[in-house]
């Protein structure tokens, strides 16, 4: 018996010893795994910061852009006013000239040359006239303000203008006024 009661202690204590042990171990793979999990805390925090930043940096930098472009949107639209109106005004020069000239054979040279020069600046806009007698006549370029049957045109055929029409590329700037023959 005497064996048994020095064998049960012992037992007990190595048993007590080994569960002290797996306590340590425990301690030390919770601190680990509590280290671990707040250094990848941190690196979170460091992301979430530099995304952060880079959020900021990219909003300001999409605010600059759009700020740039409405600019540019508002400058655009000034310089080709101004263009325009720097080709038209020596159109207007001319005109004032040839009003000194009133009363002299001058006017009918002085009035050729203002409408050469002003069909130079359209076109140097880029502007094209459209409408002229023997035409066909289309709804989509020209308004018709009169009809008149006439043998010697075709059918749908303007017969005369009363007013040319400007466009530029697709765009029409003002419809061509006209009368047209032989409506269908």
């Amino acid at each position: 018996m005497d064996e048994k009661i020095t064998d049960t202690p012992e037992t007990e204590v190595e048993n007590e010893g080994t569960g002290a042990s797996e306590n340590v171990k425990e301690t030390a793979e919770k601190s680990e795994d509590s280290s671990n999990a707040s250094e990848e805390l941190e690196k979170a925090k460091a992301e979430l910061e530099d995304m952060k930043r880079k959020y900021l940096v990219m909003l300001a930098e999409y605010d600059n852009y759009r700020k740039r472009a409405q600019k540019e949107r508002e400058n655009v639209y000034s310089d080709a006013y101004a263009d325009a109106i720097k080709t038209l005004l020596p159109v207007f020069d001319n005109i004032e000239r040839a009003n000194t000239f009133v009363g002299t054979d001058g006017i009918s040279e002085g009035l050729k040359m203002i409408i050469n020069q002003f069909k130079d600046a359209l076109s140097g806009l880029g502007i094209e006239t459209f409408g002229e007698a023997g035409d066909n006549f289309d709804p989509n370029l020209h308004n018709a303000v009169m009809q008149t049957e006439d043998e010697s045109l075709g059918e749908n055929t303007i017969a005369e203008v009363f007013q040319k029409g400007y466009k530029r590329g697709d765009k029409i700037i003002r419809f061509a006024m006209v009368k047209v023959a032989n409506c269908v």
